[in-house]
């Protein structure tokens, strides 16, 4: 489990995810007519005819591909809060409207702005609304057609179902910033997928990243290993920590120890060697501070 999970957590790069034949309802929704304000980042609209009772969950913020900053996370929770009071809501589909993206992931930019306490409240928030997602008392459907990196990933797997176009692709790059998924990522990920399969119905799922088919395995766990040890080390540790640690309990504790985890990275230099890097479009140079 946690040889599958390591590599997404410890690299950029995205993971592929079969098409699945949707419905016609959620094929021919994202024709529907939206008129909104455009400086609303998330929108919630009730759809109606044979729709009736079903809620489409917009993220549109197409000028940072979605990513979650202060306006888009308060506008999703009084979305969330908003749908959850609405007693004849049947479903909920979260979607973008923003081609090729679901959701980027937290606005790093952003981020590079606020204090150490900041960057602790932010990230509780956030797990706090992507709980909040995780509870309410309908069916929720994420229709990811895109990128979902990072918080976007934890938003699609806060959800009950996913439904991936061909173009989803998903991918954990924090460690890679010196952090670690800081809003359930740790914890829901190994949950959904943690059930016994054979290597080949792993391989067809995407559970295992590498076949070493065409070249000796010490290669291949060479390969991987190089990509891994590119995350910063002392967030590389503490993800693996709150990885193992979280599957011995139940998910509220397991949320409890990614946060405890997440605390740990918070006054790292690396977690500021990351975050100058990406402004500065350079590789981070982490000394495990």
């Amino acid at each position: 489990m946690l040889a599958a999970l390591v590599p997404r957590l410890g690299g950029f790069a995205s993971y592929p995810v079969p098409s699945i034949v949707a419905s016609t309802a959620l094929r021919n929704f994202s024709a529907a007519a939206v008129t909104t304000d455009n400086s609303l980042q998330v929108v919630l609209e009730p759809l109606d005819g044979i729709d009736e009772g079903i809620f489409l969950l917009s993220l549109s913020r197409p000028a940072a591909r979605n990513s979650i900053g202060r306006q888009l996370l308060r506008e999703l929770r009084e979305c969330l809060y908003t749908v959850a009071q609405e007693r004849t809501t049947r479903c909920v589909v979260v979607r973008s409207t923003v081609p090729g993206v679901f959701c980027a992931g937290a606005d790093l930019k952003e981020r590079a702005g606020m204090t150490q306490m900041e960057a602790a409240t932010f990230v509780r928030e956030l797990r706090e609304a992507f709980a909040q997602l995780d509870s309410l008392p309908m069916p929720t459907v994420a229709c990811v057609d895109g990128y979902a990196l990072g918080g976007g990933a934890e938003l699609a797997l806060a959800c009950d179902l996913r439904v991936c176009g061909r173009d989803a692709q998903f991918a954990f790059p924090e460690t890679r910033l010196g952090i670690i998924p800081g809003a359930g990522g740790t914890q829901r990920l190994p949950r959904i997928i943690g059930k016994r399969i054979d290597m080949h119905d792993a391989l067809r799922i995407g559970l295992a990243d590498h076949a070493a088919d065409d070249s000796p395995a010490e290669d291949v766990a060479l390969r991987v290993a190089r990509e891994i040890a590119q995350g910063g080390p002392v967030a590389l540790r503490l993800a693996k920590q709150a990885i193992s640690l979280g599957l011995e309990v139940d998910l509220h504790s397991g949320m409890k120890m990614e946060e405890a985890c997440y605390a740990q990275v918070i006054p790292t230099r690396d977690r500021l060697e990351g975050l100058a890097a990406f402004a500065e479009k350079r590789q981070p140079k982490f000394t495990g501070e």
